[in-house]
């Protein structure tokens, strides 16, 4: 990511999240604020450039209204809606447990267009909420915010931080967090954007400032190159300024995580995703293939 640009993955995320709930049915996780977070100016491009694939894939304009539309499921699929969508569910079906369980601080790694401060108020009354995210991407969030008029919850707190260069430990001392506190920590979309010394040292922060019992929950792809559509996507993510640098060995994560100070507690593989978010799903979505969700508890 370039250093005083928005990350463009966490306005398309948004956009995909926004999509799904204003348009699929069931909903795998409803962010039902997404669409508004998205400037105008932004939705246009991007629609614009979902009109220039449908266009591209059907030039003479005989394609059928329901062949345009898993036309349109096609190319979601291909830029990772299944996994925004599914691994913001498995989070937040996890901390609302954790929360049931008395979890009283959530830091959000990478926040992006998080809405959850604003579209979670069941769970916001009993959480420190602290966004941590690049200062360029944060900045152009809070600048939103405020066009929109949102009331920023007092228990909100933004968190600029670019991983490459500062230690979470570092941006979050002398805050409100409660380093004594045990803490539930979402790390969604950005493992694979990062070196893995800078993985693992952010990895290491969360032990030096979250007592034992603290959760981490992050996806990351596997070391799998050999699909086109896996390379065609990396060469994609290269033109934009954020290529994958990062994976993980699914049957080695237990050890590498071990010598972090963690206890792997959960790690789902993409036929696990897909058993738990879209068996029985008409629609055209399934779970990506090379991408695993991972839960982490700090020893």
């Amino acid at each position: 990511m370039k250093e005083n640009q928005v990350s463009l993955t966490a306005i398309m995320t948004a956009y995909i999240r926004a999509l799904h709930a204003m348009n699929d049915a069931p909903k795998i996780f409803d962010d039902f604020l997404a669409y508004s977070l998205i400037p105008e100016e932004r939705r246009v491009l991007i629609e614009q450039g979902f009109t220039r694939a449908l266009q591209l894939n059907d030039p003479e304009g005989t394609v059928s209204y329901s062949d345009q539309t898993t036309t349109l499921a096609s190319l979601l699929q291909a830029m990772g809606l299944p996994n925004v969508l599914s691994r913001s569910r498995y989070t937040e079906d996890n901390l609302e447990q954790a929360v049931k369980q008395g979890m009283q601080q959530y830091v959000i790694l990478g926040a992006g267009m998080d809405t959850f401060a604003f579209r979670r108020p069941d769970l916001l009354g009993q959480l420190q909420v602290f966004e941590v995210d690049h200062p360029a991407t944060q900045a152009f969030k809070r600048n939103r915010l405020a066009e929109l008029g949102w009331e920023i919850p007092p228990n909100l707190h933004f968190i600029p931080v670019d991983f490459s260069k500062e230690s979470l430990a570092e941006a979050l001392k002398g805050l409100s967090y409660d380093p004594q506190t045990k803490s539930f920590f979402s790390w969604l979309g950005v493992t694979m954007y990062l070196t893995q010394d800078e993985v693992f040292a952010t990895l290491r922060s969360i032990t030096d400032i979250a007592p034992i019992g603290s959760t981490i929950i992050f996806d990351y792809f596997e070391p799998e190159e050999a699909a086109p559509h896996m390379q065609e996507m990396r060469e994609d993510l290269r033109k934009i300024g954020e290529p994958i640098k990062t994976t993980f060995d699914p049957s080695t994560l237990a050890l590498d995580l071990a010598s972090l100070g963690y206890r792997l507690h959960e790690n789902l593989s993409p036929s696990d995703i897909q058993e738990r978010y879209f068996q029985g799903r008409t629609d055209g979505y399934y779970a990506c293939e090379h991408v695993h969700f991972a839960q982490a508890v700090v020893e």
